[in-house]
């Protein structure tokens, strides 16, 4: 398996700890080939999540919370993350 493959499975499977009840993730990294963080590694992802767990939230709120879901694969294979979050 290569490693942006695993890279989406360990995305999904981590964002699983918010009971999502839809959740899209597309790679957008081709579209951003020569970018300073496409030459280190890192990958751009669109993440479009809905979730209960997010109810109550204000935006900033769900934003941290995904984060806490990535974990260090926020500072270690990710460069951007594009976050539509609805409850």
């Amino acid at each position: 398996m290569n490693q942006a493959v695993e890279l989406e499975s360990s995305m999904r499977q981590r964002l699983a700890a918010l009971d999502p009840v839809s959740l899209e993730l597309i790679d957008e990294s081709h579209l951003h080939a020569g970018h300073a963080g496409a030459r280190s590694g890192g990958r751009h992802y669109r993440l479009d999540i809905t979730s209960a767990r997010l109810l109550g939230c204000r935006t900033l709120e769900r934003h941290r919370l995904i984060y806490a879901a990535l974990g260090d694969l926020m500072q270690q294979h990710i460069h951007a993350l594009s976050i539509t979050a609805r409850t």
